[in-house]
């Protein structure tokens, strides 16, 4: 099942599910979806704040765009979701957007900030 919705209100973000089993599998599909405008996966580029994995293999992905106006704004949690889905072991993917905080290029990780040229 897959369900995508939009949040605010939600000014921290929470922390993610590290030590679950799935964790790195599902890190890895996200890594699967890129910004069409940035040659950069979407988790590399900090755009996924929090992958929260429930005891029962639920997946809670929040995450955010560049930018709230990006043309693509509509169709990324979709993609995710898609990405994510598949994995073996995962019950159900919920992605949730959210803008705040506002994504900074000092989420991105140094891999992305070396393949943009920013080290």
């Amino acid at each position: 099942m897959t369900h995508v919705e939009k949040i605010e209100g939600a000014p921290l973000i929470a922390p993610s599910s590290t030590d679950h089993p799935l964790y790195d599998q599902v890190v890895d599909a996200c890594r699967t979806v890129f910004d069409p405008e940035i040659p950069v996966n979407i988790f590399d580029l900090g755009l996924v704040y929090t992958v929260d994995i429930s005891s029962e293999n639920d997946v809670e992905i929040t995450m955010t765009l560049t930018a709230p106006g990006c043309p693509v704004a509509g169709e990324m949690p979709g993609w995710v979701a898609d990405a994510v889905e598949p994995v073996a072991g995962v019950k159900s993917v919920n992605v949730k957007m959210t803008f705040d905080p506002p994504w900074g290029m000092e989420m991105m990780s140094d891999e992305a900030r070396l393949e943009l040229g920013f080290m």
